[in-house]
């Protein structure tokens, strides 16, 4: 581990990939805590499904606080988990102003605030990237399967077809993002082989996969 004390450690993939799931096994396996994005106490989300070209920018400004706070919190015990890291959130934030959500001047804004408060002061007593980045893996059909199955309304294609283009997208930027990614170690779980949610040996599979990485990271 590049920081010796207190690694920490952050899921990512797409919506439905399980990384919520993911998260609470983890933190449960390693008697850690786990930090989730805040959804329903978050002001700006209603606000922004209302009117997202509006509140779009606002959206990721503030989950750019609280994805900073979470990671300050993190280092408070050993491989404590986060259910996604800050840099997925530029992914989807540059995805919004593909989609005219954002204008370009928002997308660079925020592009130039992120970099600044991600860069290491010499003298900080943490780093603020992960020790290792876990990303879970899973097909557009395994995707789409698993929104419709938690069923949450504003999330489903019937409601919105212009969804399925929007998610078919996404799930292939993520691709891209995870091969690009060099801010940490990573490795990559099959979502759609190693069904850790309903299938107990997966689970077992899993645990130990990421046990195997932690511990070459030592």
């Amino acid at each position: 581990m590049n920081k010796g004390e207190n690694p920490m450690l952050v899921m990512s993939g797409t919506i439905g990939a399980g990384k919520t799931s993911l998260t609470q096994l983890v933190a449960d396996h390693f008697g850690s805590k786990a930090f989730y994005e805040s959804v329903d106490d978050n002001p700006i989300l209603p606000l922004f499904y209302k009117d997202p070209k509006k509140y779009a920018f606002l959206l990721q400004i503030y989950f750019l606080n609280k994805r900073l706070g979470s990671i300050k919190s993190a280092f408070a015990n050993d491989l404590d988990v986060l259910d996604r890291s800050i840099f997925e959130d530029s992914l989807l934030f540059h995805l919004n102003g593909d989609l005219g959500r954002a204008t370009s001047t928002e997308v660079d804004i925020y592009d130039s605030l992120l970099d600044n408060m991600m860069q290491e002061l010499p003298e900080a007593e943490h780093q603020k990237s992960p020790d290792l980045l876990i990303h879970i893996n899973i097909s557009f059909e395994t995707m789409l399967k698993r929104i419709q199955k938690r069923g949450r309304s504003y999330e489903q294609i019937d409601q919105d077809p212009d969804l399925y283009k929007y998610y078919e997208t996404l799930n292939d930027r993520y691709a891209q993002w995870y091969a690009n990614y060099d801010h940490s170690p990573k490795m990559q779980i099959d979502g759609d082989q190693l069904d850790f949610v309903a299938d107990s040996d997966a689970r077992d599979q899993v645990i130990k996969l990421i046990d195997d990485k932690v511990a070459s990271l030592a």
